[in-house]
């Protein structure tokens, strides 16, 4: 694999196959494939004639579970990941076997929703033994329809997203997401941000770390929140910066002695997130490889032009310490199947930050940048570094009131700002599992706090005495 990657030099002149690309790649599936009750379609209707079967969505068992002993926590995590492995063969079986499902309705439901329901069935009969909570509704899969409806109105026309021609078509078979649909236009966004009111006690101050950009090339498919000791388990790649040991095996030891691209050699914390990638039809060196194109992440891996990351204060009172190995998610990777409930990532442009999207990639205008923004939980329970669904120990302030819930206490919050130039238009796509389809609202960010007790100490203090540190 390449040590750096770069935007080419060439992307402003593929703008034209960027956009063919990605019309018509709403998913691998091109099936008008509907199933009665009982068979694969669960509570769900039917979807209309006019949407293909694009995926094959199930219950994330992992947001089930509500205790899960250390001593099992690996154990029980490792099944999880063998648990996205399935449904990623599934969805590939699915996209194979696209005309046998057009043509024969029951195939789906014998040939790959039944063998998948049994397989999931085997597994969380093992969850339970360890972790003493009954799983076995969960099993199930079910077919459904990327039947999202474009943002914004009709954008059709010859050559516009949202009514691709027959040769567009043809050409985003290659693909399996994201549609037309899931751009929107920047400037037709009316402004929705209204940062929270500071109020007396406020912890006014930031602190920010200078980690780069990941142009040392740091890249793999794992996840060591999530599956640790399992080689791809996220099913995508991710950029790192800060941590340099980080794969599916680092210990915290491991994080502790890893080298670090951070400025402040004090703050050894990982930052990693989905790549983002520009569909120009370039081969990127991993299109053969394990969480690239052998789990339908494919095109030229972006770059970012900037990183920033920022911690901040409570809008209502001071903050204290994080603990050290403090594990943070924000935002869902199973988002699309799973609904919005824990989506927090938004997209925005450089000019219009004040319009940000959580379900739709923006069109940003000429000569503005693609944005992702990620803000990060900023309560904590006070006695745990992680938890058995890898939420729970910590939460995000009222929104109303800015307070933390009963128990939890406020810690800077991580804000993470990433920058991409890429060119204008819908030619541009997070990496996602599978069957996710790439779509934005899956877009999400990870992080491991490894900075030294010293430096953490001021952090807290720049941030409750208001002033800004780096």
């Amino acid at each position: 694999m390449r040590r750096t990657r770069k935007r080419s030099t060439r992307a402003k002149r593929a703008v034209a196959a960027s956009v063919a690309l990605i019309l018509g790649g709403g998913g691998l599936i091109a099936a008008n494939v509907y199933a009665s009750a009982g068979q694969g379609w669960g509570d769900r209707p039917p979807p209309d004639r006019q949407n293909a079967v694009s995926t094959i969505d199930c219950p994330d068992v992992g947001e089930e579970l509500t205790r899960v002993p250390d001593s099992s926590r690996t154990a029980v995590d490792r099944e999880l990941a063998t648990m996205d492995s399935q449904i990623t063969v599934a969805y590939q079986r699915l996209a194979d076997n696209k005309e046998r499902v057009e043509s024969d309705p029951a195939f789906a439901e014998q040939q790959i929703l039944t063998p998948l329901r049994n397989e999931r069935l085997n597994i969380l009969q093992r969850i339970r033994q360890m972790v003493g909570q009954q799983l076995d509704s969960l099993a199930p899969c079910t077919l459904r329809a990327d039947d999202e409806e474009p943002a914004g109105g009709d954008q059709g026309g010859e050559g516009e997203p949202g009514e691709p021609g027959e040769e567009e078509q043809d050409q985003g078979q290659a693909g399996n997401g994201p549609k037309a649909s899931d751009f929107v236009d920047i400037t037709t966004v009316q402004p929705n941000v209204n940062p929270p009111k500071q109020r007396r006690g406020a912890s006014r101050g930031s602190f920010v770390t200078n980690c780069g950009t990941n142009r040392n090339g740091k890249f793999n498919p794992d996840n060591v929140i999530v599956a640790p000791g399992v080689s791809n388990g996220a099913h995508h790649m991710h950029d790192y910066v800060g941590n340099q040991a980080n794969d599916a095996f680092a210990s915290d030891r491991d994080l502790a002695r890893g080298r670090t691209t951070c400025r402040n050699q004090g703050d050894r914390s990982t930052y990693y997130w989905p790549v983002l990638r520009l569909q120009n039809g370039q081969a990127e060196a991993d299109a053969n490889a394990d969480g690239g194109g052998k789990d339908q992440n494919v095109g030229e891996i972006q770059t970012p032009a900037q990183v920033t990351l920022n911690f901040v204060g409570s809008p209502v009172s001071k903050v204290t310490a994080m603990p050290r190995f403090l594990r943070i998610i924000t935002g869902d990777a199973k988002a699309f199947t799973n609904g919005d409930a824990n989506a927090n990532a938004s997209w925005s442009c450089t000019g219009f930050e004040n319009r940000q999207l959580k379900d739709k990639y923006p069109i940003c205008p000429e000569g503005s940048k693609v944005v992702r923004t990620f803000r990060f939980q900023s309560c904590w329970d006070g006695q745990n570094t992680d938890s058995a669904n890898h939420r729970t120990h910590v939460a995000f302030a009222d929104p109303a009131s800015g307070r933390c819930g009963n128990g939890f206490r406020a810690i800077p919050q991580l804000v993470q700002r990433i920058v991409y130039d890429v060119p204008p238009g819908p030619g541009f796509a997070v990496d996602s599992f599978p069957e996710q389809l790439h779509k934005p609202i899956t877009d999400h960010g990870d992080f491991i706090n490894v900075f030294d007790q010293r430096l953490m100490r001021r952090v807290v203090s720049c941030i409750n005495e208001g002033r800004r540190c780096s």
